[in-house]
């Protein structure tokens, strides 16, 4: 049975600077594990998540919801300096294509 904090993004990662493996949650970027394996870093940050988690319910507290069941809309706005706009509406004219479609692709890379 899946629970919702397995659908929480959890990623495992190398700590050079600590010398082992270090266990992360997009969700909560404030927590972390360290564990001398890739598979200890990602069942340490899953229980501290856990734990946290109930914390939460039993304080009455938002508890975030998972990114991959979010909505999202497809759109935000970005500021940019006059001259990047500039340059990118000249590429968009020059490819024959919208300015939505170059910047779409440049964030794409």
């Amino acid at each position: 049975m899946t629970s919702e904090t397995d659908k929480f993004t959890y990623r495992v990662t190398w700590s050079q600077e600590d010398g082992e493996f270090i266990g992360l949650c997009a969700e909560f970027p404030g927590l972390s594990w360290l564990a001398t394996s890739p598979e200890g870093a990602l069942q340490g940050i899953r229980s501290v998540v856990n734990t946290s988690v109930q914390d939460m319910g039993k304080n009455g507290e938002d508890i975030p919801k998972p990114i991959a069941t979010r909505q999202y809309s497809g759109k935000f706005m970005v500021r940019i300096p006059p001259e990047v706009h500039r340059h990118l509406a000249t590429q968009a004219a020059e490819s024959g294509v919208s300015l939505n479609r170059i910047a779409s692709a440049k964030l794409a890379r």
